[in-house]
């Protein structure tokens, strides 16, 4: 069973996808992302592959649940599945430029198609590493969901910077840059298209920014230097967090781009540019930065190290 069952208490949808249950958990003989499963070709460098637990699927079930109270819909969507490499002992950090910049050009090339689908409205590419986020295959890889709403943090985001642009007439992120620039201190790395920083309030003492310096709201705005800057960032951040502690970084690496087919959001690129949003479990070596009730049940979010002290960690590290 999948579906789309609305929460009215936040304004947003759950998604129920019970044949996630059969996943494949860490298995230790098999991997079906590596040449020779039968799943993959024998020889590929970046590979969009159809994830085969989908949470959404373009030909969604139809629904067996709801009521006059609570509402429900089709998981109409798109799930994808995007390997990095047919190296399985590899990782994002370890791949060279030129191959992070085709996994940025598959990004690009698959928010420009799915926002074809009119019953897309976000379209939002990550990567979940280590088992400490939950990841469930070790394969180098990230995914893309294209959802038919637009998820709440986005919305949320979105809904502030809009209300900003409203009062000031200026661009949110545009500004945070510039305050970003003039204290320096929380500053990683930057080029000619981007900047990475730890932001000033953000609640992860690792979760790195990374915020373009022009108006482009999402990938498929982006021309090929600006992607070049891009595959260049997350190389550097990534590569900087597995020097941390001489071990392989777990994150979530977030895409957050403007939202297609709502024209609610019509000129959210005046106010709302391009980012990613790391969100790095660890605060030590050995110890996790958990997200307990305060922060997952009244999402009041406490920031255990100084986020100062971190970015020029990271500094010396790039």
């Amino acid at each position: 069973m999948s579906e789309l069952r609305f929460n009215p208490l936040l304004g947003t949808y759950t998604m129920v996808a019970a044949n996630r249950q059969n996943r494949p958990h860490l298995p230790k003989d098999y991997c079906p992302f590596c040449p020779g499963s039968g799943k993959v070709p024998d020889k590929y460098e970046v590979l969009i592959y159809d994830n085969d637990f989908p949470t959404l699927s373009t030909e969604p079930e139809e629904t067996t649940s709801g009521s006059d109270f609570y509402n429900v819909e089709p998981a109409y969507g798109k799930c994808e599945v995007i390997l990095y490499t047919s190296d399985h002992h590899s990782s994002l950090a370890q791949l060279p430029v030129e191959r992070i910049k085709k996994v940025v050009d598959v990004w690009a090339e698959r928010t420009t198609e799915l926002a074809k689908d009119e019953k897309i409205k976000f379209i939002f590419p990550f990567e979940n590493k280590g088992e400490e986020v939950g990841v469930t295959m070790h394969h180098p890889h990230g995914q893309l969901y294209a959802y038919p709403f637009i998820p709440l943090k986005l919305k949320t985001e979105l809904e502030n910077c809009r209300n900003y642009f409203m009062e000031t007439g200026k661009c949110f992120f545009a500004e945070m840059n510039k305050e970003e620039k003039r204290e320096a201190k929380r500053i990683v790395f930057e080029n000619k298209s981007f900047i990475a920083y730890i932001p000033y309030f953000t609640d992860y003492p690792y979760g790195v920014f990374i915020v373009t310096k022009t108006a482009r709201g999402s990938l498929g705005e982006m021309n090929d230097v600006e992607k070049s800057d891009l595959a260049e960032v997350l190389k550097k951040i990534t590569t900087a967090f597995d020097k941390l502690f001489n071990k392989s970084f777990p994150y979530m690496m977030c895409v957050h781009q403007t939202p297609v087919n709502s024209p609610e959001y019509g000129n959210s690129k005046e106010y709302f540019h391009f980012h990613i949003e790391f969100y790095p479990p660890l605060r030590e070596e050995n110890k996790i930065k958990w997200y307990a009730s305060s922060e997952m049940g009244a999402w009041a979010a406490a920031n255990t190290l100084s986020v100062e002290n971190c970015a020029e960690r990271l500094r010396t590290l790039i």
